[in-house]
C-alpha cells in the first residue's frame, strides 16, 4: 500500500503515480522538469507493464514492479503530503 498524496521536498511538486506503467530508460531530469504534470506530454515515455507503477515529480522518477520500500532510497525526497 502506498500514500497517494506524496510530495517532493526537493522540487515542492506533488508526486504523480501511474498504475500499470513504467518509465522508458531514456527518461532524464529535463524530460520531467519540462513535462510534469501534463500526462499528454509524459505518455510518449511511458511503457505499459501490468502490475507495475510509475512515479514522478519534477526532479525524480521511479518505476516499481515489485514490493519496494521507497523510504530506503536515500536519493528520493518524497514525503506524505498529509491526508
Amino acid at each position: 500500500r502506498t500514500c497517494d498524496q506524496l510530495r517532493c521536498t526537493a522540487c515542492d511538486f506533488r508526486v504523480s503515480l501511474f498504475n500499470d506503467y513504467i518509465w522508458d530508460q531514456s527518461c532524464d531530469y529535463l524530460f520531467f522538469r519540462n513535462n510534469m504534470p501534463e500526462l499528454s506530454k509524459l505518455r510518449p515515455k511511458m511503457i505499459k507493464k501490468k502490475g507495475a507503477r510509475a512515479y514522478a515529480c519534477q526532479c525524480s522518477w521511479r518505476s516499481i514492479d515489485e514490493l519496494t520500500d521507497l523510504q530506503t532510497d536515500q536519493q528520493l525526497r518524497w514525503v506524505c503530503g498529509k491526508h
